[in-house]
C-alpha cells in the first residue's frame, strides 16, 4: 500500500515534468509549420526526425501505460474478477485497433493527402466535415447496439464465461462502461489522421498518455480499496476515451481544421473511403483479430489464462507501438503522397527505408524479449495479487509471443504499401489466408500447450501474413531492395549476436527473480537492458553502421 501510495506521489510529479516536455515538443513542431507551408514541409522533412519524434512519445506513453498494467495487476491480480475486465476492455480496444487505428486510419489518411495533394483547402475542410458527421453517427449507432447487447457480445467473445454465471454477468456490467470508449477513441483517431497528415506528429502520439494517466488514477485512488475494483477501472476506460478526444481539438483549432460535422454520405471523399474501408478491416488488422479469438480460446482454459495472456501481450506491444507503429505512422502520409504524385520511385525508397530501419530494431527487441521473458514480466508485474505461478505463466506466453515480433512489425510496415495505393483487396486475400491459418495453428497448439500455444499460433500466423504482403509489395515492383541491404544484414547479424551472447551470460548469474526485492529486481533489469543496448549498438558501429544509412528525406 505505501509503495502504490508513493507512486501515486511520484506519477504527478512526472505528469507535470512529461507534459511540460511535450509542450515544447508541440510547439517546436508548430514553429516548424509556421515558416513555411505545410505541404512543402510534408515534401522535404525527414522521415527519421519524423519517426524518433513518433517513437520518443509513443515510449513515454508506453512506460506510463507499463506502470498503469503494473498497478492492475496489483490490485485485481489473476482472478476472475481480472478475467472479466479484460475481456471488457479487450472488445472496444479490439475494435479501436481494428477500426480506428487499423482500416478507418488507412483508408482515411490516403484519401485526405489526395486532397491535400490536387484539391483547395475548402475542400479538405468539407471533407474533414462530411468524414467527421457521418463517423459519428455510425459509431453512436454501434455503441448502442453492442451496449444492449451487452450479454450476448461476452458470449461470442469469451464464450467459456457461459459456465460462470457471475463472472458472465460482471464482464457483462463491465462492458457497457468500456464500450463508449470506442465512440471517442474513433473521433479521436479521426483528429489524429488530420494532424499527422498536416505534420503534426507528436500530439496523436501523445494522446495515449492521457489513458494510462486516467486509468492510473482510478486504480489507485478508487479502486484499490473497493469491493469491486474492476467497476472503478472500467469508468476509467469511460473518462479517459473523453479526455484524448478533447485533448487533441484545441490542436485541430489551431490548423482551422477544426470539423463542424455534417451527415452526408455521399461526399466523394466519403464514398471513396467507404469502399477502402470494409476490405481493409481484414487487411490490416488480421493480427488483432488472431488475439481476440487468442481470448475466445483462453476463455475455456485455466482460470488465469486471459491475464496471462494479457500481460504478455502488453509487453510484446511495446517494441510494436513504440517503433512498429510510429515508422508505419510517418511513411504512411508521404507513401501516399508519393502515389498520388505519381513518383514511383520515392515510393519505393520509402517502403525500403522504413524496412530497414525496421529490422535494425525488431530483430534485437524480438530476440531480447524472448531471452529475458521472466525479468521483465517479474520486474513490471509481480507485486500484490499477482503470483510467482503467474509470473511464470506469462512468461511462457511472451516467449512464444516474441518469436513472431519481427513478422507483426513488418506487418505495420507492409500494409500502407497496398493502403497508400488504394489497394484493398490484395492485404484482404491475404489476410483471409492468414486468419485461417491462425485458426488452424490454435486448434493443433491449443490442447498440449494451452495459452502458450495460442500464442505461437499469433506468431506463426503473422509469418505468413507478412511474407505474402512483402512478396505481393516485391512482385508488382512496388519494392525495390537498395544497394544497403548487404552491408546492413551483414550488420545486423553482427550486432544480434553479440547482444545474444550478453543476454546469456547475465542469465547464468542464477538470479531468482521472484525471490528479489521490487528495487533489486528494477535496478538488475535496468542494468541488462542498459548493458545489451550498448552492446548492441556498439557492435553496429564498429560492424558499419552509420547515421546516413538511417536518413530518408
Amino acid at each position: 500500500m505505501a509503495y502504490f501510495s508513493a507512486l501515486s506521489v511520484n506519477l504527478v510529479v512526472f505528469l507535470l515534468q512529461l507534459l511540460g516536455m511535450v509542450s515544447k515538443i508541440i510547439m517546436s513542431e508548430e514553429n516548424m509549420v509556421s515558416k513555411k507551408e505545410s505541404k512543402e514541409i510534408a515534401q522535404k522533412s525527414s522521415l527519421l526526425r519524423s519517426g524518433v519524434l513518433v517513437s520518443l512519445c509513443t515510449f513515454l506513453s508506453r512506460i506510463l501505460g507499463l506502470a498503469r498494467d503494473s498497478a492492475l495487476a496489483y490490485v485485481l491480480g489473476a482472478s476472475a474478477g481480472a478475467d472479466a475486465f479484460y475481456v471488457a476492455f479487450k472488445i472496444p480496444n479490439f475494435f479501436r485497433r481494428l477500426f480506428a487505428e487499423g482500416a478507418f486510419a488507412q483508408a482515411f489518411v490516403p484519401v485526405l493527402s489526395d486532397y491535400r495533394v490536387n484539391t483547395s483547402k475548402e475542400e479538405v475542410r468539407a471533407l474533414i466535415s462530411a468524414v467527421s458527421g457521418s463517423l459519428a453517427l455510425v459509431l453512436l449507432v454501434m455503441t448502442a447496439l453492442f451496449m444492449l447487447c451487452a450479454p450476448w457480445v461476452i458470449y461470442v467473445f469469451a464464450p467459456g464465461f457461459a459456465s460462470d454465471g457471475e463472472q458472465s454477468r460482471l464482464a457483462s456490467q463491465l462492458l457497457t462502461i468500456t464500450f463508449p470508449y470506442l465512440m471517442f477513441i474513433s473521433l479521436t483517431a479521426l483528429a489524429g489522421g488530420v494532424l499527422n497528415a498536416h505534420g503534426e506528429y507528436a500530439v496523436p502520439a501523445i494522446t495515449p498518455i492521457f489513458l494510462n494517466i486516467t486509468l492510473l488514477v482510478a486504480t489507485l485512488v478508487f479502486a484499490r480499496d473497493a469491493a469491486q475494483s474492476e467497476i472503478y477501472v472500467a469508468w476509467g476506460v469511460f473518462f479517459a476515451g473523453l479526455v484524448q478526444l478533447a485533448f487533441q481539438m484545441p490542436f485541430l483549432a489551431r490548423l482551422k481544421l477544426l470539423p463542424m460535422p455534417s451527415l452526408n454520405f455521399r461526399h466523394p471523399g466519403v464514398k471513396r473511403i467507404l469502399l477502402l474501408i470494409g476490405p481493409a478491416l481484414f487487411g490490416v488488422s488480421v493480427s488483432q483479430i488472431n488475439l481476440l479469438l487468442d481470448t475466445v480460446l483462453a476463455s475455456f482454459l485455466q482460470t488465469g489464462s486471459i491475464t496471462w495472456l494479457y500481460l504478455s501481450d502488453r509487453l510484446y506491444e511495446l517494441p510494436l507501438g513504440i517503433f512498429a507503429i510510429a515508422i508505419s505512422t510517418v511513411i504512411l502520409p508521404s507513401l501516399s503522397r508519393s502515389f498520388a504524385s505519381k513518383k514511383a520511385d520515392s515510393f519505393s525508397s520509402t517502403l525500403d527505408w522504413g524496412l530497414r530501419i525496421l529490422l535494425l530494431i525488431a530483430v534485437p527487441s524480438s530476440l531480447a524479449l524472448f531471452m529475458l521473458a521472466e525479468p521483465l514480466i517479474a520486474t513490471i508485474f509481480y507485486r500484490g495479487a499477482l503470483t510467482v505461478h503467474d509470473v511464470v505463466k506469462a512468461s511462457e506466453s511472451l516467449q512464444a509471443y516474441s518469436i513472431g515480433l519481427v513478422f507483426m512489425m513488418l506487418i505495420k510496415v507492409l500494409a500502407p504499401g497496398y493502403y497508400a495505393r488504394q489497394d484493398t483487396k490484395t492485404p484482404v486475400r491475404i489476410g483471409i489466408i492468414a486468419m485461417v491459418s491462425n485458426m488452424v495453428l490454435n486448434l493443433i497448439f491449443v490442447w498440449p500447450l494451452g495459452h502458450v500455444g495460442l500464442a505461437l499460433a499469433t506468431s506463426l500466423s503473422a509469418g505468413i501474413n507478412a511474407f505474402l504482403l512483402w512478396r505481393g509489395l516485391r512482385k508488382r515492383g512496388h519494392h525495390v531492395f537498395s544497394a544497403q541491404w548487404k552491408r546492413l544484414l551483414r550488420i545486423l547479424v553482427l550486432a544480434t549476436s553479440a547482444l545474444g551472447v550478453c543476454l546469456y551470460v547475465f542469465l547464468q548469474q542464477g538470479w531468482v527473480w521472484t525471490q528479489m526485492s521490487s528495487l533489486q529486481r528494477i535496478g538488475d533489469t535496468l542494468l541488462i537492458v542498459v548493458v545489451g543496448v550498448c552492446v548492441y549498438v556498439g557492435v553496429a558501429i564498429l560492424a558499419g553502421l552509420r547515421l546516413s544509412m538511417l536518413r530518408h528525406s
